[in-house]
């Protein structure tokens, strides 16, 4: 019988720069995402405000030690080196350890195609970052923390606009890659 659940997510998998984020909320089972974070909702389909508000909420509650959260990134160096799905694989394994080192009561619900290691009871929902309250709360902590690492490689990295389209393959985007070429963060292999 678990006693505490954990949300997983990811952002960042189709850019063209920046890591891959992989958020992960454990809660207590029984308690209320909806109650506690009002507006959850699939981090696209959220408002950049909202998402910032719902991450504060969650910072405090993780705070006063009713949830706990985390998110691992996998760089986009790794990502050239092993692929888009060992690099989510791997910053997974590594939040699913931190926040459970043991499977022992734990229950994990992950979005998509997103598997966790074996030992641990799991279920992949498609589309449940729409209809899991806590795998939306773990997409919003992946997507802003995502976004809020790109707006800083924006302050390194002026000539891309990281701080607009973090990262994703926007027309602004692919001209300043045509214009300036590659930067440290870019995916060699989505860029060619």
């Amino acid at each position: 019988m678990a006693t505490v659940i954990i949300g997983v997510d990811e952002a960042g998998r189709g850019p063209l720069a920046g890591p891959v984020a992989v958020g992960l909320v454990l809660a207590p089972q029984g308690f209320s995402i909806k109650k506690h974070f009002p507006g959850v909702a699939d981090s696209k389909q959220a408002s950049g405000s909202l998402r910032e508000d719902i991450y504060e909420r969650l910072t405090f509650y993780a705070a006063m030690g009713e949830v706990q959260f985390c998110v691992q990134f996998s760089t986009s160096s790794l990502i050239d080196s092993v692929g888009i799905t060992q690099a989510v694989r791997r910053a997974l394994y590594k939040g699913v350890r931190l926040l459970a080192p043991t499977p022992d009561g734990v229950r994990i619900v992950l979005d998509g195609l997103l598997h966790a290691p074996e030992e641990y009871a799991q279920e992949t929902i498609i589309r449940g970052d729409q209809s899991q309250p806590i795998i939306s709360l773990a997409s919003i902590a992946a997507k802003v923390e995502r976004d809020r690492l790109m707006k800083k490689f924006a302050t390194a990295f002026p000539h891309y606009g990281f701080e607009l389209h973090k990262g994703y393959g926007t027309k602004v985007h692919r001209g300043a890659i045509q214009q300036f070429g590659l930067c440290d963060i870019h995916r060699q292999t989505f860029c060619h």
